[in-house]
């Protein structure tokens, strides 16, 4: 598996949240953020269906 780059924008407050909760969980801001997208992903399958990757 090839390991990617993203790059978003983020306002100040909304990024301090995220680092709240991400302290809070034990993890850094982009290990947060990896697992609500891995969830947010899984939410979105269990609805529609598995994404079929070509």
């Amino acid at each position: 598996m090839a390991i990617k780059s993203l790059s978003i924008r983020i306002d100040d407050k909304m990024l301090h949240k995220l680092h709240v909760v991400a302290d809070y969980e034990g993890r850094s801001a982009n290990s947060e953020i990896l697992i609500l997208i891995r969830d947010a992903i899984e939410k979105y399958e269990e609805k529609y269906g598995e994404i079929k990757i070509s």
